[in-house]
């Protein structure tokens, strides 16, 4: 059942990452893997890139067919899958590579610190939820590396989970983590399907950054209408204080 503001108090804020609490990249697949690959197989560097590449877009693809009921798995499987050895130092030095490629791609949103403290400040909980194949400590570390990690109360990925957003488990995941009811949460994501939609479902009130170029085919369904849009991460504040206003200070 669908959330509506006002109806019951706020007591979390719960973000997606990629996209939201990060602006929006453009990612080349093949470029991401051929940083692993030249230095895992250099002599075989296009073709492992490209064999590395398609297994993440099946992945990706199955996830998305079965409406989150499977999810993309952690990405040491899809390593194991392709015969890696990810104990050896030649994986771990192309793991290396890897990150390297991404640093850039993750740096947070300007907006996010001061967002997430004064969230905070509020007495409201933090919360992460993100579809994402990288173990926990990748997404610490980024957090660490931005100064969000001590602002983030509970994080959940589907990395961890056997279901992936829109999925109902996956937001349950994240409520249980906060020990908060979806109907007091607050879901901000830049994704309509994934994340709009996924979390009214779950019966949470929902916030939608619209600045992200999601390709078509990675929406299946558009016809989710937030209860609020953010035109930049920092309007998350203005949106949640008023909802809180309508509940504290209920119109007679």
């Amino acid at each position: 059942m669908r959330a509506t503001p006002g109806e019951r108090a706020i007591e979390a804020v719960i973000f997606d990452w990629g996209g939201t609490l990060t602006p929006w990249h453009e990612i080349d697949l093949h470029a991401q893997w051929y940083a692993y690959a030249e230095i895992y197989d250099p002599p075989n560097a296009s073709s492992l890139a490209q064999e590395l590449a398609d297994a993440e877009m099946q992945r990706w693809r199955r996830q998305q067919a079965s409406q989150g009921a499977v999810s993309t798995g952690a990405l040491e499987a899809l390593f194991l899958d392709r015969g890696i050895d990810t104990t050896s130092a030649r994986h771990l030095r192309a793991l290396g590579s890897y990150l390297d490629f991404w640093a850039p791609h993750t740096l947070a949103d300007p907006d996010a610190h001061g967002l997430l403290r004064a969230l905070r400040e509020m007495g409201l909980r933090v919360g992460v939820l993100s579809n994402t194949m990288w173990p926990r400590t990748h997404h610490q570390e980024v957090f660490a590396r931005d100064d969000l990690l001590d602002l983030i109360d509970a994080a959940a990925y589907t990395s961890e989970m056997q279901v992936a957003k829109p999925h109902s488990e996956a937001f349950a995941a994240i409520c249980a983590a906060l020990d908060v009811a979806p109907g007091a949460s607050v879901f901000v994501g830049d994704r309509l399907w994934d994340d709009i939609l996924g979390a009214q479902q779950a019966g949470m009130r929902t916030v939608w950054i619209p600045h992200s170029r999601i390709p078509d085919d990675q929406v299946p369904d558009a016809s989710a209408v937030p209860d609020a849009v953010a035109h930049r991460l920092g309007d998350v504040l203005g949106i949640v204080t008023g909802w809180l206003g309508q509940h504290r200070h209920p119109a007679p």
